[in-house]
């Protein structure tokens, strides 16, 4: 899927260079998962949308591909769950998806490969075609959707999805899937479509209905056998949808699960300010000796704080005050949310140790924040419920067009499609634009710009493939003045040529395996295309 709740990559979802990101800038940072727009500053991701920055957590990523090796895979939204699992082969998913509104190019590469090399580090794989959001959102009709689908699967397979280990589907023939994003839509608020995508009176239903089934796609992987971390690899355009995916998998669950540390009810900064008094007045007690409610208010009341959390402060004394003697004592907190009282009874009977049953929540003592997590979730599985884990993303960079600016299916010259000829796909290299200078004694004397230049980033983002030394070697020569345009083009078109026509010959081995697959390519469904 998408950078969205749905996995899926339409026209722009590529990824931007291989060096370490640059600071410089752009005044807005948009992001719009349907529409054209690319991401002149990466940089901004993470001040402004909370993305983390990828090569964080690059050195607990087993195997790690090039892709992230080489900062094209640039940012992620919670992937430690996911590289923990793949580390100590324990469950994990990935899943992506594809819209199918033309032939899938090089762009459309990046995430197949990451859906593959999941796989192939253990991870349950899902590879689906978002042929509703096509409908829907893009006007698609189904004949047109029908011709598309096929040429992402035969691609995707190609390139080495397994097939027999994977699970491929589109989303019009899923009926748990739709199933699934029926219950997700009874959580989801139009103002919260309006706020993200800017959806308004004119917007049709049907588009509505598929950004539910979007945020089911990203969660369906964890209806197979058990709840799991899942990564959904997308271009940063679709962001909003992971973001939202995120959000509901949790207003789905039974309970929420929180650390508390007295029998009433407070808020984060709250919370935060009574476990300092605690840790503070517990460090000077005997092991029979307790902290009270009242310690922890003119504890309080004693030290400063911050301004930002002067209310905060005023409120959690209050809250202490008035629960006097009683006693201060960390523990995690299940509240019921909702689902059946039968779930509540279950979470009662399950917390062995000490407890305290209130109306809506119990308090139990001696567990851990994690444990109590995992207890909740099995319980709400064992009494009918999801259990969801919340779903994580990694983003790369979108690709320059080989004329310059985005690569763009509207544009033949910009993008190399899958489908294109070897020998057109040699002649679309050699016509590319270049980071190189005005003239080759310029070139010699102050070096190429790499980093801006389209061609570079084919080596980078695929014809370099895992030889991390011929992406340097064609790098420093380039920046060094040794390496110049025509050379470097001549080089890249061959290896061009020569992938395409090993794809295209794989395309065709794959054909016979797509035939014995349980997937329709042939929709018989009736309806003109569904644009707003």
């Amino acid at each position: 899927m998408t950078d969205d709740d749905t996995p899926r990559t339409d026209d722009g979802g590529t990824g931007r260079g291989a060096e370490p990101l640059a600071d410089g800038g752009v005044d807005e940072t948009t992001i719009d998962p349907w529409g054209s727009s690319t991401v002149a500053d990466y940089r901004k991701l993470f001040e402004e949308f909370g993305i983390e920055e990828f090569d964080e957590i690059l050195p607990n990523v087993p195997n790690p591909h090039y892709l992230m090796r080489r900062g094209v895979i640039f940012g992620h939204r919670d992937y430690g769950p996911v590289a923990e699992a793949l580390a100590n082969d324990e469950p994990a998913a990935v899943l992506s998806g594809f819209m199918p509104t033309g032939d899938p190019h090089i762009g459309h590469k990046l995430v197949f490969d990451e859906i593959i090399w999941h796989q192939q580090q253990g991870a349950d794989a899902y590879g689906l075609i978002a042929d509703l959001e096509a409908h829907s959102a893009r006007g698609m009709s189904w004949d047109e959707i029908d011709e598309h689908a096929e040429s992402y699967l035969l691609s995707l397979l190609a390139l080495g999805f397994d097939a027999e280990e994977g699970t491929l589907y589109r989303q019009s023939q899923n009926r748990e899937l739709q199933d699934l994003a029926f219950e997700l839509g009874s959580k989801a608020r139009f103002a919260e479509f309006a706020s993200i995508y800017g959806f308004d009176g004119e917007t049709n239903v049907g588009h509505m209905q598929s950004v539910a089934t979007q945020m089911a796609d990203m969660l369906y992987p964890q209806l197979v056998d058990e709840p799991k971390p899942t990564v959904i690899p997308v271009g940063p355009d679709q962001d909003p949808h992971v973001r939202l995916a995120r959000d509901l998998s949790v207003r789905m669950r039974f309970f929420k699960v929180t650390e508390a540390y007295a029998s009433f009810e407070t808020d984060a900064a709250e919370g935060e300010l009574i476990r300092q008094a605690y840790d503070a007045l517990a460090a000077d007690l005997d092991d029979d000796e307790m902290v009270r409610c009242e310690d922890a208010a003119d504890w309080l009341d004693d030290h400063e704080v911050d301004a930002e959390l002067t209310a905060a402060c005023a409120s959690a004394v209050d809250k202490l005050s008035e629960a006097g003697m009683e006693p201060v004592r960390p523990r995690v907190r299940f509240f019921h949310r909702h689902g059946p009282d039968e779930a509540f009874e279950a979470m009662i009977e399950s917390i062995n140790g000490e407890k305290r049953v209130y109306e809506g929540h119990i308090d139990a003592f001696g567990m851990d924040l994690d444990e109590a997590e995992e207890l909740a979730r099995e319980v709400e599985v064992d009494n009918g419920g999801y259990g969801f884990i919340q779903p994580s993303s990694i983003y790369h960079r979108f690709m320059t067009g080989l004329t310059g600016g985005k690569m763009s299916s509207s544009i033949p010259a910009s993008h190399i499609s899958l489908l294109d000829d070897p020998e057109e796909g040699y002649d679309k290299v050699k016509s590319a634009t270049t980071g190189g200078r005005e003239t080759a004694e310029l070139q010699r004397e102050l070096g190429g710009e790499a980093d801006d230049c389209p061609v570079y980033e084919l080596y980078a983002y695929l014809l370099a493939n895992d030889d991390d030394g011929l992406a340097e070697e064609v790098y420093e020569e380039c920046v060094g003045g040794e390496r110049l345009c025509g050379d470097c083009k001549e080089q890249a078109a061959v290896l061009m040529k020569e992938f395409l026509k090993n794809h295209q010959e794989k395309r065709e081995e794959a054909k016979e395996l797509l035939d014995d697959l349980d997937i329709d390519l042939d929709s018989n469904r009736r309806g003109p295309g569904g644009s707003e």
